[in-house]
């Protein structure tokens, strides 16, 4: 059955999906890219990394890797 929802305004969502009434599909629509060194993003309570030479290299040769724009 419909569900008939009223004027919203949504300003940001970080971290999630925001749904009303019902859905055949969920498709979330961003991307990101994070660029960091060995054992950079490691998390938890005793963490041991031991890099002798650590280089991250941020070129990218794509021109585009997720597209969105054309996935409304």
């Amino acid at each position: 059955m419909p569900a008939i929802v009223g004027p919203i305004s949504i300003n940001s969502v970080g971290g999630g999906v925001v749904n009303f009434g019902d859905s055949f599909y969920l498709s979330p629509k961003s991307t990101s890219k994070t660029n960091a060194g060995s054992g950079a993003l490691n998390t938890g309570n005793w963490i041991i990394t031991n890099n002798g030479l650590s280089s991250t290299n941020p070129f990218d040769p794509d021109i585009a890797d997720q597209n969105i724009t054309a996935n409304a």
